[in-house]
């Protein structure tokens, strides 16, 4: 609720009181617009790229990569050895790798996005209201 605030402010803030609640509906409207994008590019994110991360854990394993199988929480000597049924137990592991590396890479999107929208604030202007 504290993010709310400010940009409600910024944006109704130099209305006249007999616009305030047409203008209130158009932002509440663009609030929930802006939340659904960015829910569906975080989901787009998450879902999109946790496959290629699990392409690129498999690959850095068959090279055998120490820091891909710390990454993924395998025992150097575990991992040598290559006991029987191991890459049936590596799957969870990997998946899990794959879905924290994309989940990074959504909030790293998120950061960015935020930064940006911050970076235009100072360009944000404040208005009396005027009576009309």
């Amino acid at each position: 609720m504290f993010c709310i605030l400010p940009p409600t402010r910024l944006a109704l803030g130099h209305l006249i009181p007999a616009k305030v609640p047409d203008a209130s509906g158009l932002f509440n409207l663009m609030r929930n617009l802006g939340g659904a994008i960015g829910i569906a590019l975080t989901d787009t994110v998450i879902y999109s790229r946790a496959p290629v991360h699990t392409r690129a854990i498999i690959k850095h394993l068959h090279n055998g990569d120490v820091a891909t199988i710390k990454a993924v929480g395998i025992p150097l000597e575990t991992f040598q050895a290559h006991p029987p049924g191991m890459q049936d137990m590596l799957q969870p592991m990997i998946k899990r790798l794959a879905l924290v590396q994309s989940i990074n890479e959504a909030w790293f999107m998120v950061a960015v996005l935020t930064m940006a929208a911050l970076l235009c604030v100072p360009f944000a202007r404040t208005h009396r209201a005027t009576a009309q």
